[in-house]
């Protein structure tokens, strides 16, 4: 006896769970494989005597599950048998075995340590007690408004134009965005090469996420406007300032283009700037264009200093008791005592120093990179954290990975990134921020020798 697809009577109530479970005992048989298509939702709600809607569900719930997916115009197939979430950097078991171009953070050297300290010793002297005693969100964290809204200022935003969250970093305001914007069965639309943890957390949410064609600039206008035709799209999430894998930093008039299109067809914005201003020169954020839609999000994490797990998020106004509601069933509150140091940093201008310092490091870094990789095709931002890499001549992207990390070094795959399994453009991504300046430059002659090389056939299949 087969176990799917199932009889009518075979199904019980909820069916829609009985419907998922069946399908997950089908895969668990060996009866449904990893990329097998699915019945639509009305064919399967015709042959099982169920409603459109309870299928939908049911296909929901198994979303949620990361059993299958649903890719735009395609379908839904079978993922069972993927790893829930493909890291691009390598664990922490591991790490010390390699030079590690894997992980994106920013430099860190002795004197970040020496600050923290101190501005540990200072606190112990003078902390307020409500720093450690509120248990309200206003209450703990209404003061540091003011030196928020100057970080903001300094990202090239009007603080006074959009409601305002304080967050324990990027993910946290990512999550909080992500579900204010769409709910479970929404689209939300992005680059084809986006952030590492965005589809995982759009299946746990049940969103479906749809990449979309790049160009040197990011989106392609074309793709975002052929999606928004196709398909009702609740929202589209960018990184337009050099954090993006590839490195790519958005025009100012692609950004409006993107903004024009997404008024016109009623779609939100969720921006990750998780650099901040850490890009000289840069354009200002979309968030400053269209705040009437424009889920923005910053920290003091990457430009600062990775300990310091305090951010930004920025919401319409429409939107600002909604995105509170899910901060407080989420994460309640940022942590006060992260905000304290955060804010007396921006306040006494500790931050903007370290900032500048930082600029000046990857600065520097990105000039090393420019001169190992000399007449190798590369992409990178002034004082980005990372370069990218397309994979150069006859290597694929997985060969090149493996034959780095034989040479003891890691990069993260291009594949991690990948919002589709048809992604046109294969690279490696090469975070600079991680090593000291000697093994820096040793792993990145281990990276110019292997781009430099032209593999045997043989070699690819490792």
């Amino acid at each position: 006896m087969t176990i799917w697809p199932p009889k009518p009577g075979d199904l019980r109530r909820p069916a829609y769970r009985s419907l998922a479970d069946t399908l997950v005992r089908a895969v668990d048989a060996g009866e449904l494989r990893s990329g097998d298509r699915l019945p639509t939702h009305r064919n399967l709600a015709y042959d099982l005597e169920l409603s459109v809607q309870t299928v939908s569900r049911a296909y929901d719930e198994l979303i949620r599950r990361g059993v299958i997916a649903g890719e735009v115009g395609r379908g839904t197939f079978v993922r069972a048998g993927r790893s829930d979430t493909k890291t691009p950097y390598v664990p922490d078991s591991q790490n010390e075995k390699f030079i590690d171009f894997s992980i994106l953070m920013p430099v860190f050297e002795a004197m970040h340590l020496e600050e923290m300290q101190g501005a540990l010793t200072r606190l112990g002297a003078d902390l307020p007690s409500s720093t450690i005693s509120a248990f309200r969100p206003s209450t703990a964290l209404k003061k540091y408004t003011p030196a928020a809204a100057k970080w903001l200022t300094r990202c090239g935003l009007d603080p006074s134009a959009q409601g305002l969250l304080m967050t324990n970093g990027n993910t946290s305001a990512m999550t909080i965005a992500l579900m204010t914007v769409a709910s479970s069965g929404d689209l939300i639309v992005t680059e084809e090469l986006a952030h590492h943890t965005l589809k995982a957390l759009s299946r746990y949410l049940g969103v479906r996420i749809q990449g979309l064609e790049i160009d040197a600039e990011g989106v392609v206008p074309a793709a975002f406007e052929a999606a928004c035709r196709r398909s009702q799209v609740k929202g589209i999430y960018l990184m337009p300032s050099g954090l993006n894998p590839r490195a790519a930093t958005m025009s100012a008039a692609r950004r409006a283009e993107l903004v024009e299109i997404a008024r016109r067809h009623d779609v939100l914005i969720i921006e990750n700037d998780a650099w901040g201003p850490l890009q000289p020169g840069r354009p200002n954020p979309i968030a400053a264009m269209a705040p009437e839609r424009t889920f923005y999000f910053t920290s003091l994490t990457k430009c600062i200093m990775p300990g310091l797990r305090f951010g930004f998020l920025t919401m319409p106004e429409a939107f600002e008791s909604a995105t509170a509601n899910r901060h407080l069933v989420t994460n309640w509150m940022a942590t006060a005592l992260m905000a304290e140091i955060g804010c007396r940093w921006i306040e006494d201008g500790t931050a903007e120093r370290l900032l500048n310092w930082q600029m000046n490091a990857l600065g520097k870094r990105n000039q090393v990179a420019a001169k190992m990789l000399s007449n190798i095709p590369f992409q990178a931002s002034p004082n980005g954290m990372h370069v990218w890499l397309p994979v150069p001549g006859s290597w694929t992207e997985d060969a090149f990975v493996a034959h780095a990390r034989l040479n003891g070094v890691a990069v993260a795959p291009g594949s991690a990134f990948a919002m589709s399994d048809n992604v046109r453009q294969q690279g490696v991504r090469i975070c600079l921020g991680a090593e000291t300046g000697k093994t820096l430059e040793r792993g990145l002659n281990v990276i110019s020798r292997l781009a430099r090389s032209n593999p045997e056939p043989a070699l690819l299949t490792l």
